[in-house]
């Protein structure tokens, strides 16, 4: 199965998950989504984007690339998602945390989007953790997107 990565990334740590889950998989493309084309698309069996959570969303880069998508190029792909997060136990000031819990993350948003316009979803959304505002990654998070994947497309192989 022909997989299409599209990811995001503002300090690196989303594009070393996209990475992570390339290399989880045997046939896969990894695109920025500076470097994106729809002609892409026509390449994969199964699309995966990836964005940092910023403000309780996606990037406007995804968010542009989301609404460029029409139902005809989305209609019956699978896809999938994932986002790099703070974990809302670790913000300060509480109400803060309590905003992210209440508001949510990317994954589950860009998810939503894709599905909105005909794709079909499989598997849960994917949230790996941040340590600041900036980063690194969180110890094993690389693993941890890796065997997301694999789960996640067990179904579908």
């Amino acid at each position: 199965m022909k997989t299409l990565i599209i990811y995001d990334s503002y300090f690196g740590n989303t594009k070393e998950i996209a990475i992570a889950i390339s290399e989880a998989l045997n046939d896969s493309v990894l695109i920025n989504i500076k470097d994106f084309s729809k002609n892409d698309l026509e390449i994969s069996d199964l699309i995966i984007v990836g964005s940092p959570t910023r403000g309780f969303n996606y990037t406007e880069s995804i968010k542009n690339l989301l609404e460029g998508l029409s139902t005809d190029e989305l209609k019956n792909k699978k896809v999938l998602a994932f986002d790099t997060r703070i974990d809302s136990k670790d913000v300060k000031p509480k109400v803060l945390g309590f905003l992210m819990k209440t508001f949510g993350y990317a994954s589950e948003k860009i998810l939503k989007s894709l599905t909105r316009k005909g794709a079909i979803a499989f598997g849960e959304p994917g949230g790996f953790i941040v340590t600041g505002k900036e980063g690194p990654l969180r110890s094993n998070e690389k693993e941890r997107a890796q065997s997301w994947v694999k789960n996640n497309i067990r179904s579908i192989l």
